[in-house]
C-alpha cells in the first residue's frame, strides 16, 4: 500500500514558488538557447570553432558573458530621459515573464489556469513594444529612435498574422484555454485513428508556418532584424544601453524566443502530452516539463536556423510580406478551418 504525502502551502508560499518558477522558466530557456544555438549551432553552421575555453566545451562561456556585462559601467546619455531610459528594459523582460504564466507544463504544473489563456499570452506579448518604443525615444539618439519606430511598425504589422494563425487552433480546439487546447490534441483522432492523438501541426500546418514566420518578425531576428540592423542603425533602440540594462535586453530577446517556442509547441505539437501516456497522471508533472522543453528546443532550432540562414529584408519588403502574403493566407486558413469544422 502506497502512501502519498501532501503538504498544503499557504497562499504566500505558493506565490513565492510560482515567482521563482517563472524566473526559472524565463532564464533557463534563454541560457539554453544562447549556449546551444548561438554559441554551438551557429559556429557549426559557419564552420568555426566557437567558445571552447570557459568550462567543458565552452559551457561556462555564458556565465563569463553575464559577468562581463555586470562589470561594465552603466552609461546614461546626457540628454536622455533618465526615468524612462531606466524603465524600458524592465518592461521588455516583464512582458516575457508574464507570457509564461498561462503555459501548462503538466496537469498540475502551471502558474495560472486562465479560461482565455492564449488571449492573455498574445496580449501581454504586445507590451514589449511599449518598452522598445520607450527605449528608442528616451535615449535621445537618432539611431535609437529610428530603431524604435521600425520595431513598432514591424511588431504591429506581424501581430496580426500571429493572432490570425492562432485563431485556426482556437476554432479547432473550441477553447481559448491552453489546457483545453492540449487536451483537444491529446484526445483527438486522425481519420478515426486516435493512438497518436491529433497534434494540430497536421491539420493547421499553414497556421504553424504563418505563426513561425510571424514569430521570427516578433523577435526582430534575421531576416526581420531591421530594428537592430547593425550596418544601418548600430544596434537600433539598444544603441545607448550598456551594462546590466543591455544584458536585460539580451535576456529578453532569447527568453522571448523560448516563450514563443513553448507557445508554438503547446498550440501545434501537443504541449506536454506524449502519445501512450496518461496526460492527467501525477508523473506528468515531472515528465511533462521535460517533454515540453524537448519540443521547445525543436521549435527553437527552426527559429535559429532561419536566423543564421536568410539575408535581411528591406523595410518595404518586410511590410509588404506581412500585409499582402501572410494576412491573406491566415484568413484563408481560418475560412478552411471553419468549413472543415462544420463539415466534419
Amino acid at each position: 500500500m502506497s502512501h502519498i504525502l501532501s503538504v498544503e502551502l499557504a497562499y504566500w508560499q505558493q506565490s513565492i514558488l510560482r515567482s521563482v518558477g517563472v524566473l526559472a522558466a524565463v532564464l533557463l530557456p534563454a541560457g539554453t538557447f544562447v549556449y546551444i544555438f548561438l554559441f554551438k549551432m551557429m559556429s557549426f553552421m559557419q564552420s568555426r570553432i566557437g567558445p571552447n575555453e570557459a568550462g567543458p566545451f565552452g559551457s561556462m562561456q555564458l556565465l563569463a558573458e553575464v559577468g562581463k556585462f555586470l562589470q561594465k559601467e552603466d552609461i546614461v546619455p546626457e540628454k536622455a530621459d533618465r526615468r524612462l531610459f531606466f524603465l524600458a528594459p524592465y518592461i521588455v523582460v516583464a512582458s516575457v515573464l508574464l507570457m509564461y504564466v498561462a503555459i501548462p507544463f503538466g496537469p498540475e504544473a502551471y502558474f495560472a489556469d486562465l479560461d482565455a489563456g492564449i488571449f492573455y499570452i498574445l496580449g501581454v506579448s504586445s507590451v514589449s513594444i511599449i518598452g522598445i518604443l520607450i527605449a528608442g525615444w528616451a535615449s535621445a539618439n537618432k539611431y535609437s529612435l529610428m530603431g524604435g519606430l521600425r520595431a513598432a511598425g514591424q511588431l504591429i504589422a506581424y501581430e496580426l498574422p500571429l493572432l490570425l494563425a492562432v485563431v485556426g487552433v482556437v476554432i479547432q480546439a473550441g477553447s481559448l484555454n491552453m489546457f483545453d487546447i492540449v487536451r483537444a490534441q491529446a484526445e483527438g483522432e486522425i481519420f478515426g485513428f486516435g493512438a497518436l492523438g491529433n497534434p494540430f501541426i497536421l491539420t493547421q500546418f499553414l497556421g504553424f508556418a504563418i505563426f513561425m514566420v510571424a514569430t521570427q518578425a516578433e523577435l526582430t531576428q534575421p531576416p526581420f532584424d531591421m530594428p537592430v540592423a547593425e550596418s544601418e542603425l548600430v544596434t537600433g533602440y539598444m544603441t545607448e544601453y550598456s551594462g546590466l540594462r543591455f544584458l536585460l535586453f539580451f535576456i529578453g530577446e532569447f527568453a522571448s524566443a523560448g516563450a514563443f517556442a513553448i507557445i508554438a509547441a503547446t498550440l501545434f505539437l501537443g504541449g506536454y502530452y506524449v502519445p501512450g501516456l496518461d496526460m492527467d497522471a501525477g508523473y506528468m508533472n515531472v515528465v511533462g516539463p521535460l517533454v515540453l522543453i524537448a519540443k521547445m528546443l525543436l521549435v527553437g532550432f527552426l527559429i535559429f536556423w532561419a536566423r543564421f540562414t536568410y539575408p535581411r529584408f528591406r523595410e518595404d519588403q518586410l511590410q509588404t510580406f506581412a500585409w499582402t502574403v501572410l494576412i491573406p493566407l491566415a484568413l484563408v486558413n481560418i475560412l478552411a478551418t471553419i468549413i472543415l469544422k462544420v463539415a466534419f
